[in-house]
């Protein structure tokens, strides 16, 4: 973990259409809930709230202050203005401190340049760059290190199974039902984060398919067209469904 994010909020008493007099003057409404309590209408100015979000993710804690009251809360959503890219609305889930939660962290490589593989001319390309995990909130990881500075030939992958997991932090596995009569399924440890490819290679595969192919499509096939991360974590990440989210309707219906 590094240093603790810290945000002071006040409470709001402008909603529906009257918040767009908050956000010309640049206050950025948000809500807090969780469970427990009843959501709780907040504001903060935009400069503060968005440095925030960019430090924060939704998978570092903020440890919030309403009214001289404490919380620990994950970022659970931003409405962003499409057009102006301005943030619109912030939801924050709170969170118990004894108690895991799942949250998705990015995955950084390090030893980029290093290995023998770039040296020799491949190309060493990330397919999977965040996973779920599951954690106490203030043992969350920012990200997940993992080097690939021994890569030598092309065809040599890196997997979940090489990244050294903080004590006290685990992988989120999510079930189908049918694993045991699937007992050729992949395990979550073999995902593949980053592959090493011949240039050549890379470039055929765009021909062949008359231009269409991309280093996407060529990474995404490592682990499977349907392996989604990102869709497969929404339900289990903090204030997801899983962990008994109201429905945001309900929670901030006069936003």
């Amino acid at each position: 973990m590094g240093d603790k994010i810290n945000l002071k909020l006040d409470p709001r008493t402008l909603q529906g259409k009257k918040v767009k007099q908050l956000r010309k003057e640049g206050i950025v409404p948000a809500v807090v809930y969780g469970p427990g309590f009843e959501p709780v209408n907040v504001q903060a100015p935009m400069n503060i709230i968005d440095k925030v979000i960019r430090d924060a993710g939704k998978h570092t804690p903020v440890h919030l202050t309403i009214d001289n009251k404490k919380e620990i809360a994950m970022i659970k959503d931003v409405e962003i203005d499409a057009v102006r890219g301005l943030t619109l609305h912030v939801s924050f889930h709170a969170v118990k401190q004894n108690e895991p939660v799942n949250a998705e962290v990015p995955i950084h490589l390090t030893g980029q340049g290093e290995s023998e593989a770039e040296k020799a001319g491949l190309i060493v390309l990330q397919a999977l760059d965040h996973i779920e995990v599951r954690a106490l909130p203030l043992n969350l990881p920012e990200a997940l290190e993992v080097s690939i500075a021994g890569l030598k030939v092309a065809g040599e992958q890196i997997t979940l199974g090489d990244i050294t997991l903080p004590e006290n932090v685990a992988f989120v596995e999510h079930t189908t039902g049918h694993e045991e009569a699937d007992e050729e399924a992949p395990k979550l440890t073999d995902l593949v984060i980053a592959s090493v490819y011949e240039p050549a290679a890379l470039e055929a595969a765009n021909d062949a398919a008359a231009g269409d192919a991309t280093i996407d499509t060529e990474v995404e096939s490592d682990n499977g067209a349907d392996t989604d991360q990102a869709s497969q974590a929404e339900e289990k990440q903090p204030g997801g469904k899983a962990q008994d989210e109201p429905k945001q309707s309900n929670v901030d219906a006069n936003k």
